[in-house]
């Protein structure tokens, strides 16, 4: 294990997150908000500590997996630790617990809530709180990358443990090259965005502050209502902007490199599509009744499918009175979550299509033994290593549900609230349902549920692995 190129890598993190304290610093500069020395404080203090640790170069650069996977797992607690010093010193959330729920909630794009009064907040703190979304939809360590060498040719460890999916691929040769149209790709979706909510009557902030939470698929609102208060143009754009960002940036590189055709052969994408207009079609049908007309309906079923699916956890309405039908088909979705590669969170439409296309070879392969049958996916054979890797994602998964949804029982809340609350933690949703749900919060919980369920965030935003590489006392050891 290089602990110095650790150190040195999560020194430029703290110097970086320096640097994003300075934008809600200014915005409390512009409403005049005492508030705001809690970010020139906390961003005093990150890039202070960066630069000092800088100071001391990495021994060597070496840097495989293991490193990878320890740097990232560090960097997103190290920024979670920091992001929530502002919330927790300027008062507006008074203990520490939290506002690092809060702040984590946001890194991880996740949008679960412990605040009963979100319009209560500063507007420095609303702004940080959706800006989190942005900072953590495509990454950190991408970002970095994008603009800054870092460890040479083996960086793509680094971007392989942060960006969400099976398997990352570079778009271009070079690692630097393949993060810096990423980001460049979620820039401008983003300014695009807000631009367009600008056009639909809001003011800046909440057209940023929206954005924000659409881009990362996050869902922290500024109103206690969430998007129901809205003109109906914006939230119209909003449920648009949340399916784009669910889908695979590499099918807007492909656009971008004027390669359409290939773009639309993305067989993700296509079953990702497929299943938003299954569930909003079977969601429309099953709430009809409940509003003026199937119109109606149908909107406020494409926003929430929209919302659920792409783990952004935005709402209209409140979904938690609709038909259980409707709630099962959310808490479903809840599971599957967005397209590899995407700003969404979840199990991934991938690995899901993957499975049930590995139960049909198995199927095939039991009536017809002799028979030699290749799983295929997006046009390529899905190799042994993919199964392997899919397969050992599923299984810890399933473990660390199942064993966070013990520990917080010990709360006594009722089993749907519990089910939920782990559902839509680990999956990086934001509302639940029973006490969780759009008209609900986290503060229910206990302080060490709200521990476990802070795992649960951070573990499913990177993918399970990293934390528990970084439980795992292999991966400290030298050499």
């Amino acid at each position: 294990m290089n602990h110095s190129i650790i150190r040195y890598i999560i020194c430029r993190v703290l110097e970086f997150q320096a640097l994003f304290l300075l934008l809600p610093g200014a915005v409390a500069l512009s409403y005049r908000e005492e508030a705001g020395w809690a970010y020139a404080a906390t961003a005093a203090g990150c890039f202070l500590l960066g630069w000092l640790g800088k100071r001391l170069k990495p021994k060597s650069n070496a840097f495989f997996a293991r490193e990878g996977f320890v740097t990232v797992s560090l960097s997103w607690i190290i920024l979670s630790l920091t992001g929530a010093l502002p919330f927790w010193l300027s008062g507006e959330i008074p203990e520490y617990t939290d506002a690092l729920f809060e702040t984590i909630s946001g890194l991880t794009t996740t949008g679960s809530s412990i605040l009963p009064n979100v319009e209560a907040l500063s507007y420095c703190n609303l702004f940080w709180r959706s800006f989190t979304h942005w900072i953590g939809g495509m990454g950190v360590l991408v970002l970095i990358l994008a603009i800054l060498p870092l460890a040479g040719a083996n960086n793509m460890y680094l971007m392989r443990a942060e960006s969400p999916g099976p398997t990352v691929e570079k778009l271009v040769p070079r690692v630097r090259h393949s993060a810096r149209i990423l980001y460049g790709i979620y820039m401008a979706m983003t300014v695009l965005l807000i631009l367009l909510l600008l056009l639909s009557g809001m003011n800046w902030f909440e057209a940023a502050t929206l954005a924000f939470g659409t881009a990362g698929t996050g869902g922290f609102g500024i109103l206690n209502s969430s998007i129901a208060s809205y003109h109906l143009s914006s939230q119209v754009l909003i449920t648009i902007f949340m399916i784009l960002f669910g889908v695979n940036f590499n099918v807007y590189y492909l656009f971008l490199i004027r390669r359409g055709k290939e773009a639309f052969k993305f067989e993700e994408m296509r079953y990702y599509l497929l299943i938003i207009a299954a569930a909003i079609g079977l969601i429309t049908w099953n709430v009809r009744g409940m509003f003026d007309s199937v119109w109606e309906a149908l909107h406020h079923a494409s926003f929430q499918v929209a919302s659920i699916i792409t783990t952004t956890g935005y709402a209209t309405t409140d979904f938690a009175l609709w038909p259980v039908f409707s709630q099962t088909v959310l808490v479903l979705l809840m599971f599957i979550g967005a397209c590899a590669g995407s700003t969404g969170g979840g199990i991934k439409v991938s690995r899901i299509v993957i499975l049930f296309k590995l139960v049909k070879n198995e199927i095939s392969h039991m009536l017809h033994p002799k028979r030699v049958t290749q799983v295929r996916f997006g046009g390529h054979v899905v190799s042994k290593e993919t199964w392997r890797a899919i397969q050992v994602f599923l299984f810890s998964y399933i473990v660390i549900f199942f064993t966070s949804l013990l520990a917080i029982s010990l709360c006594n809340l009722d089993f749907t609230t519990n089910f939920t609350a782990v559902a839509t933690t680990l999956n990086n949703v934001g509302p639940g349902l029973g006490l969780v749900g759009p008209s609900g919060n986290f503060d229910v919980f206990a302080s060490p549920a709200k521990w476990v369920l802070m795992f649960d965030m951070l573990a499913g935003r990177l993918e399970i692995f990293p934390m528990l590489v970084l439980l795992a006392s292999p991966a400290w050891r030298k050499g």
